[in-house]
């Protein structure tokens, strides 16, 4: 580790004097700060910040990010306050060191908790200042490569976590180099002996592919020269986790890993990148299909290059990456390349540090809709993907979106009122399925409608972290809002009973209850009691403070309507449809199930008012319902036909079928129809029993 005097020497080849000092002074303060504490590895500690700096200054990062990496523990581990640096070093250091500093305050249960807090914390300081989180990585990145004095179950999880969250970050923000060595060590630590094993298998490897590696080299040079072209060819080497994972995902042998040639050709200006193309396409015949432009579309990431595939001497398969010095810079440090950071709004950061700053922006949108930190933190995970694909609106803009994306994630990308309003999508002008996975060129095309709301199967296809964090944030209100609702009718029916209302009682005494079961507002309550977590008659009893009184019996039973939303299901043990007795069982946290009157699952609670309450249905009842029906038919040829022809006659819906032999002349055919209400179910019916061969049709009951 070099001494401060020599990290200031090498900082001046970018920095001027006064910087420098200021870096220094930074120094001498941590080291002050940390007197007398000592890394596991018995070293004083301000070497860590020293050679978190280090990390920075290889990036050539400005002289407030090495202040806050030489500070960026005093914080958290010597007690002083934030105010403190704020006099010595200013607003902005002060806030760096914050963001990075842990909420070591606060007490956790669980560790995943503590995790999913602090990454909070981090994510809403990393939209402030986007340095946070790379004054974070620099730190983790040290943190990692003297990982060994920990112990195995502490290094497992801290490995996990880098390989989990920051090496994908890494990747995120195009900082190529970084994410390796995270990844190699992350590896390291969590299978040491799989690592080990890839890593000798791999020196092995070199030695034998060394002649073949120097003739491609020879070649492609030699190609170059003749066409006049300049630019330097570079041998590239897979890293071990990269291995691995191909290994593991791709099912392959490491010989059939290893048995690809890659190369890197690095060239002047991008014109000169199509040329070189043409000329190793004449050198070599290219693979199909394996041809990407990453500069004429460049990845989410910013990340350019042309990728190609080319079939070698002897079919050896040979992976050519095509690039600019810049683009090679920008490749390995990605936001960190060439910073210069602007704290002036009116200029506007560009390339990669605009998308950079538009994937945090994303982060933070996606940590106010959040409903918890480690909700937040899943979709982060989500969200940090290594693939793209690329789709264009039907304006011809370009949307990077994450592979196996959905039409949905494409309407949240585009806009959340977009996302939350759709109802159908056109692919390449085509009607399409919104759960289809959208592929590279398609153009989408969203169809909305006011009113329309997110359905809850889409979080069963969606794939970006935004459009789950807003379709649940989208759910949740609508399910509070049909709570309250449904509460305050399940209210107002006990209280009606008890010549009231919810309108007649007095404030000071709603209040009273209100703070009995600790709820801010009477909206709080009324959702509580829809969710069938509080009884109405108990609430009721309080908000008339009759304790010792029983309420009568309610007046008539609630009628449902079949649009109370999320807040109100029907049994599926006894399917029941408008027309029949009904009646609800108040089931907490999931509001109320409508059951049959008859129904065994409720036997036992069916005269409970605390359990259950007696329903009827609406005269303007809407909405499609489920019977299953056994239907009992001789055999006979395009059975299934003839049944799905009769139920489509008499305007149902099969939703599903199955059919048994009971023996060789008798079928049993089991059909779940999509009815309104009875009268259609006994339509149905009819229409089935006038069927040549059906001797009966029953009901069934779970």
């Amino acid at each position: 580790m070099p001494s401060i005097d020599a990290f200031a020497d090498r900082l001046l080849s970018y920095l001027d004097n006064d910087q420098v000092n200021l870096v220094r002074r930074a120094y001498f303060y941590a080291e002050q700060a940390h007197d007398g504490q000592r890394r596991r590895s018995g070293e004083a500690y301000v070497t860590h910040p020293l050679a978190v700096a280090n990390i920075l200054a290889d990036m050539h990062m400005d002289h407030q990010s090495l202040m806050a990496a030489m500070l960026h523990d005093v914080i958290e581990d010597t007690g002083i306050a934030k105010e403190a640096l704020n006099t010595q070093f200013g607003e902005t250091v002060a806030e760096l060191v914050d963001g990075v500093s842990k909420l070591t305050q606060m007490n956790f249960e669980t560790k995943a908790e503590a995790q999913a807090e602090n990454f909070q914390k981090m994510a809403m300081a990393m939209a402030r200042d986007i340095r946070v989180i790379l004054v974070k990585l620099a730190d983790r990145l040290h943190n990692m490569r003297t990982l060994e004095v920990l112990s195995g179950e502490k290094r497992r999880r801290i490995a996990k976590e880098t390989l989990e969250i920051y090496a994908p970050i890494a990747n995120r923000l195009g900082m190529h180099s970084m994410r390796i060595e995270f990844e190699d060590l992350g590896f390291k630590a969590m299978y040491p002996m799989r690592s080990e094993r890839i890593r000798a298998a791999v020196r092995r490897a070199r030695g034998n592919r060394k002649e073949i590696v120097n003739k491609i080299e020879e070649s492609l040079t030699h190609c170059l020269t003749r066409e006049g072209l300049e630019g330097e060819v570079l041998g590239r080497e897979k890293h071990i986790y990269g291995i691995y994972q191909k290994m593991r995902g791709k099912r392959k042998a490491f010989n059939e890993i290893m048995d690809v040639y890659a190369f890197r050709i690095v060239v002047d200006k991008v014109d000169t990148c199509y040329r070189v193309l043409g000329a190793v396409h004449n050198l070599y015949k290219p693979l199909p299909g394996r041809f990407k432009d990453y500069i004429a579309i460049p990845k989410a990431n910013g990340y350019q290059s042309l990728h190609t595939t080319l079939f070698g001497m002897h079919g050896v398969p040979i992976e050519i990456q095509i690039r600019t010095r810049e683009m090679e810079e920008m490749a390995n440090n990605g936001i960190a390349a060439h910073w210069l950071y602007k704290s002036n709004e009116v200029d506007q950061p560009k390339g990669t540090h605009a998308r950079a700053r538009q994937w945090v922006k994303g982060v933070l949108e996606m940590q106010q809709r959040a409903g918890n930190s480690l909700e937040f933190i899943e979709s982060v995970k989500i969200d940090l993907f290594p693939d793209e694909v690329y789709v264009f609106t039907p304006k011809g803009r370009i949307m990077e979106l994450p592979k196996g994306s959905t039409a949905v994630d494409f309407a949240y990308a585009v806009h959340t009122d977009v996302g939350n309003t759709c109802i159908a999508c056109r692919i390449n002008r085509r009607l399409a399925p919104l759960s289809q996975a959208l592929e590279s060129g398609s153009t989408v095309e969203i169809v909305s409608a006011p009113g329309a709301r997110p359905n809850p199967a889409w979080l069963n296809f969606v794939v970006t972290g935004k459009a789950r964090t807003h379709i649940r944030h989208a759910l949740k209100l609508q399910r509070r809002s049909e709570s309250i609702s449904l509460g305050e009718r399940l209210l107002n029916k006990v209280l009606t009973s008890f010549n009231s209302h919810l309108d007649k009682l007095v404030p000071e005494r709603v209040q009273a209850v209100l703070g009995e079961y600790r709820q801010e507002v009477i909206e709080d309550l009324l959702e509580d009691i829809g969710l069938g977590n509080r009884m109405a008659y108990v609430v009721a009893r309080r908000l008339l403070a009759s304790d010792g009184e029983q309420l009568p019996c309610a007046e008539g039973p609630l009628a449902i309507r079949g649009t109370e939303g999320l807040v109100l299901s029907y049994a599926k043990c006894c399917t029941p449809i408008p027309g029949d007795p009904i009646v609800g069982h108040l089931s907490a946290g999931k509001g109320m199930v409508v059951h049959l009157d008859s129904c065994r699952n409720i036997g036992e609670i069916r005269h409970n008012p605390e359990k259950c309450i007696q329903l009827s249905w609406a005269k303007d009842v809407v909405g499609e319902f489920n019977v299953e029906l056994r239907i009992e038919l001789e055999h006979q040829r395009g059975l299934i036909a003839l049944l799905a022809g009769s139920v489509n006659a008499a305007d149902g819906n099969i939703e599903k079928i199955s059919m048994d032999e009971r023996d060789g002349r008798i079928s049993v055919v089991q059909l779940v129809v999509s009815v309104h209400d009875r009268v259609h179910l006994a339509r149905v019916i009819k229409k089935l029993r006038a069927l040549k061969g059906v001797m009966r049709i029953t009901r069934a009951r779970a």
